[in-house]
């Protein structure tokens, strides 16, 4: 089972507990497809907008353990609030050029 670390939108913390993803990840669906069965081994924020500490929290999760960082789909899908972070792509550009290409990097979680 790989060990997944899950970077959320900052401003859905408080409408939105992550329980989805914490569901889907051990059976290896939907954004985990790709991996398969997974292990989050963290959920964190981005740090607010424009994202500001991802890299820095992406960076993080892989010192503790995360062999794939995940974007919720709160950030790179707009859920559950209908609107998809305008600084998404920044974000996941940043966190890959960091972690380096031996870390996967997955858009979205649900």
């Amino acid at each position: 089972m790989k060990k997944v670390g899950i970077i959320r939108c900052q401003q859905t913390e408080d409408i939105c507990p992550g329980t989805t993803d914490f569901k889907v990840a051990p059976m290896g669906e939907l954004g985990f497809e790709p991996i398969g069965p997974a292990e989050i081994i963290g959920f964190v924020s981005c740090g607010g907008c424009p994202g500001k500490r991802a890299v820095a929290r992406a960076k993080m999760l892989v010192e503790r353990g995360a062999e794939a960082v995940a974007f919720a789909s709160c950030i790179s899908l707009g859920k559950p609030l209908g609107m998809v972070c305008p600084h998404f792509e920044l974000m996941k550009e940043a966190v890959a050029k960091k972690l380096g290409p031996e870390i996967q990097i997955l858009d979205y979680t649900h």
